[in-house]
């Protein structure tokens, strides 16, 4: 008799174990495995979801649920080779680097960072989960600018014939709000694949001229990067679109949609959502002076101080700076000429030195200021609003031309990563 109640206790657990493992076999299916790791139903689930109350926030239509869970496979399987490629080359991301990424976007929007894990916790939010995936962005982007942008170079002469055909940089500059879709077509694909995806932009344009909402078409169809917000690719003006698209996209007007773009990523299709202009760029510019007293093995922070307070009270009592400057700043470059840096604007000088220069009236003596150089007596001699377009457009330019060739090469690069690696989807199986 004790023996038939063990056996039929024996069965009872293994009946219950079995349904726990099918329930967890449920729970935890793998959806894809991408080179060495796997990609989770559980991950996938909750990817989607998160995509899914994005959409609704921006008022767009949800598409079909398997249309939109092969969509958000594809990223996290992108998102998955980057990493992988990233642990392999050793990039990582500190703890206080991330500490300092987080503090930043609490600072930008004017919370502490106590103040802004409570309001990501009544979102719904857990702050470990946004360090996570912050951490992980880094990582990303490190990747990134090591794989693509270290090799992205921009000559004079790139800007310069910018500015020969997009004409005067004064002149104000229209920018482009455009929403983009891409059928892709893999490298080396052969023509019965290209004729098929052609058909199938062909059919999506179609479908947009007789009124379809871009924004569900997008999230519905495109397997470019923006495809999951609604193909939106932001407010930009012409140096920061890509090129393919230039040309195109300074023919159409608001509600256009443009024909089919063929690239080696595949056929894009570009809507203009929006045009506006833009003013000229007016910054403060100030002519400052300074003495700077390098530390040491002899000279610590306090005599530094010291020898600069003593300076400035010199100053007060009628020397003059630039005599003081040449015989006694470390910094030898602007000691000649009286501790003189010129005309500088915005960001052209370290922060602790800006800032102590932006609070000093014209004439005004600061108090010893430290910056990784040393300490510095600072002296404003002048300050004027000056309209800096000519100069801030070519920096600007430099700097969109560079963006554009990133963009275009990341692209690239990313396709090229997905089609080399080793990937194996079972989403259909579910």
């Amino acid at each position: 008799m004790k023996n038939n109640i063990y056996l039929n206790s024996i069965l009872i657990i293994c009946g219950l174990l079995s349904n726990f493992i099918v329930h967890a076999e449920t729970l935890d299916r793998i959806v894809a495995i991408v080179e060495d790791d796997i990609i989770l139903d559980r991950e996938l689930t909750l990817e989607t979801y998160s995509i899914v109350q994005k959409l609704k926030a921006n008022k767009v239509m949800i598409p079909p649920a398997f249309i939109l869970r092969k969509q958000v496979l594809e990223r996290l399987i992108v998102d998955k080779l980057q990493r992988q490629l990233a642990e392999r080359s050793g990039i990582r991301v500190s703890d206080e680097m991330l500490r300092n990424s987080v503090t930043d976007i609490a600072r930008r929007n004017g919370l502490s960072v106590e103040a802004f894990r409570k309001e990501l916790q009544s979102q719904g939010m857990g702050f470990q989960g946004f360090e996570e995936s912050i951490r992980n962005e880094i990582i990303v982007n490190q990747l990134r600018a090591r794989e693509v942008g270290s090799r992205i170079k921009v000559t004079d002469r790139e800007v310069n014939h910018y500015l020969e055909t997009q004409g005067d940089v004064n002149k104000e500059q229209v920018q482009y709000h455009l929403g983009h879709i891409l059928i892709s077509v893999p490298e080396a694909a052969s023509s019965s694949v290209i004729q098929l995806a052609k058909e199938k932009a062909s059919k999506t344009i179609d479908d947009l001229q007789k009124g379809a909402d871009f924004k569900q078409t997008a999230v519905a169809v495109s397997e470019g990067g923006n495809a999951l917000k609604g193909g939106d690719l932001g407010w930009r003006d012409l140096g920061q679109i890509p090129t393919l698209f230039v040309d195109i996209v300074v023919k159409m007007n608001k509600g256009d949609v443009s024909d089919l773009i063929r690239s080696p990523s595949g056929f894009h299709i570009i809507k203009m959502l929006e045009l506006k202009g833009v003013n000229k760029h007016i910054v403060t510019k100030t002519r400052v002076r300074h003495i700077l007293i390098k530390t040491n093995e002899l000279i610590d922070d306090n005599e530094a101080r010291k020898r600069l307070l003593s300076l400035k009270e010199r100053i007060v009592d009628g020397d003059d700076f630039a005599t003081l400057a040449r015989a006694n700043s470390d910094d030898k470059g602007s000691a000649i000429n009286g501790g003189e840096l010129n005309w500088v604007g915005p960001g052209d000088l370290v922060a602790p030195f800006e800032a102590a220069m932006t609070k000093l009236a014209i004439n005004g003596i600061s108090e010893p200021v430290q910056t990784q150089f040393g300490w510095h007596l600072i002296q404003v001699q002048e300050r004027e609003d000056k309209d800096n377009s000519v100069e801030h457009k070519k920096n600007k330019i430099k700097e969109q031309i560079r963006n554009r060739k990133i963009e275009e090469e990341t692209e690239l690069w990313l396709r090229r990563l997905r089609d080399e690696a080793y990937v194996d989807i079972n989403l259909d199986r579910l």
